[in-house]
């Protein structure tokens, strides 16, 4: 009987050793496999691991200011002559501006003014546009706002500028531009230069829609002038837009003249509005 007892105890030990030799065995095919193959592996956890602190910056701007007051209150009231019979509450709310209806305004905002004379009606508007990527994992606020802006500018029917070229080498032959032909008419300057033509003033030149430069980090100027028509007065309207980091800027200014034949002068029209514009990239500088 004692026999069969130590038996049963071995024959049980021996159970009990089978499996963590069994265990050990495992884990030692485990740790050769990840040294001898694993290197791959360990690569790529690493690139996650780089890849998920990597992203496009968020824009350098988070909200967008009151839009009423963000236009410079002196250049506006240059913009929009009002009556001298206006009564001064009627003058205050005039040049206070009226905001326009906004969802959330760390994204989009706007604020318009009118002021009507005898003789003529003037408009003017600014909005803002604040641009946000919801893919920074390739596209940063401020790309995503190059893209609007880009859109803007094709819909205006303007190219977009293109990059500087090398100067052209001395005795290439290659015309300097705006420099005459040789053997072509000089161009007209408007005056006459007969002494008994009439004294009066040729009109201004129309400058027109083009790209500007220096206002913002991208800008351009959209000029338009109503159809002349018989009875209808010829409007223009001059729309500034501008992009400065991640927000894109809109300055429209219309002046309707209350009768036809008055066509309101291109030149003047985009200087005024070209000053605001450019007050406004200043505000965002500061």
């Amino acid at each position: 009987m004692q026999r069969k007892r130590v038996r049963v105890r071995g024959v049980r030990r021996v159970r009990g050793v089978l499996p963590a030799i069994a265990m050990l065995t495992a884990l030692a095919a485990g740790l050769t496999a990840c040294t001898d193959g694993g290197g791959s592996g360990t690569k790529i956890d690493a690139k996650a691991g780089a890849n998920a602190g990597t992203g496009a910056q968020p824009g350098k701007y988070r909200s967008l200011p009151m839009p009423c007051k963000a236009a410079d209150a002196k250049k506006v009231k240059a913009m929009l002559p009002a009556p001298d019979t206006l009564a001064p509450e009627a003058r205050e709310a005039l040049y206070a501006g009226v905001a326009d209806a906004s969802y959330d305004a760390d994204r989009r905002v706007g604020c318009r003014w009118t002021a009507q004379t005898p003789t003529e009606t003037r408009l003017l508007s600014v909005g803002f546009e604040r641009v946000v990527s919801y893919d920074r994992a390739t596209t940063s606020d401020d790309d995503k706002a190059r893209q609007v802006y880009g859109r803007q500018l094709t819909a205006a029917n303007l190219p977009a500028p293109a990059p500087s070229a090398s100067p052209t080498p001395s005795g290439s032959g290659a015309p300097t531009p705006g420099a005459p032909t040789p053997g072509a008419p000089a161009p007209s300057t408007g005056a006459s230069t007969d002494p008994g033509a009439s004294g009066s003033p040729s009109p201004a030149p129309e400058l027109g829609s083009r790209v500007l430069e220096g206002l913002g980090n991208e800008a351009f100027l959209d000029d338009k002038l109503a159809a002349a028509g018989a009875s209808a007065a010829q409007a223009r309207t001059v729309r500034i837009v501008f992009r400065t980091s991640n927000v894109i800027v809109t300055v429209e200014y219309s002046v309707q003249p209350a009768l036809p034949g008055t066509i309101p002068p291109s030149g003047e029209t985009q200087d005024r509005a070209r000053q605001l514009a450019q007050a406004l990239v200043e505000r965002f500088n500061e």
